[in-house]
């Protein structure tokens, strides 16, 4: 079975999640979605995080009536302060799961441009292909660069590809980097935040189980993400 791990904050989950999660599906032929909620990604600990439980519950919510889609609490915190570092993530995932099974880990070309930064980014990059989310204004050299070195393309490959949008497949020794550019529903969890602060209408950005659970725990409201 191919598997897919979404992980990411969900703070708040929302329609452009749900929608990357279903096409990734469709294309990729995944019979089942992780959504893994970090308890504390290393690279936003001087951020603001909703506590992990909010976070889990609406994805709980947003993920009941889909079939095939889990929430997770693969990096539900042990402790105060626990970090998430993905390839242990991952590597529990493998240790679970049949050896016929085919994992990708589903991410957002955003974030994947920080993934060199990521703690053990080539050994990660060698445990589990990607599918990673572009938008409009990126290229293939955009998603080449932000490999680590070692395993990067030739410079004159990535200079080649400065005039390839990104899509399609880079294919490396070790890892696929799928690109997944059919997803046009744009929703962002800091204007769904911001709307949920202002008391406005949730209709447009989460589910409605996911807005009336955020209006009835206040969350988004100021000091409420506790």
């Amino acid at each position: 079975m191919n598997i897919g791990l979404f992980g990411g904050t969900f703070d708040p989950v929302h329609k452009g999640h749900l929608a990357v999660a279903r096409a990734a599906a469709k294309r990729f032929h995944l019979g089942k979605v992780y959504f893994i909620p970090a308890s504390m990604p290393p690279h936003r600990q001087d951020e603001p995080i909703t506590a992990f439980h909010h976070r889990y519950a609406m994805l709980a919510l947003a993920t009941v009536g889909e079939k095939g889609f889990l929430p997770s609490l693969a990096e539900a915190p042990a402790e105060p302060d626990h970090l998430s570092f993905t390839i242990d993530t991952v590597r529990r995932f493998k240790q679970s799961l049949r050896k016929s099974d085919h994992l990708f880990f589903l991410i957002g070309i955003d974030a994947f441009q920080q993934v060199a930064s990521w703690h053990r980014a080539e050994d990660l990059l060698r445990e589990i292909d990607f599918i990673v989310v572009s938008r409009p204004g990126f290229s293939m050299a955009d998603v080449a660069d932000a490999l680590p070195k070692p395993m990067r393309p030739a410079p004159a490959v990535v200079k080649a590809f400065q005039k390839s949008p990104a899509k399609g497949t880079l294919a490396l020794r070790n890892t696929m980097i799928h690109i997944l550019d059919e997803v046009k529903l744009l929703v962002s969890a800091t204007a769904a935040r911001r709307a949920a602060a202002a008391g406005k209408s949730l209709a447009r950005f989460v589910e409605p189980l996911v807005a009336e659970y955020i209006k009835k725990t206040g969350l988004y409201k100021a000091g409420s993400r506790e």
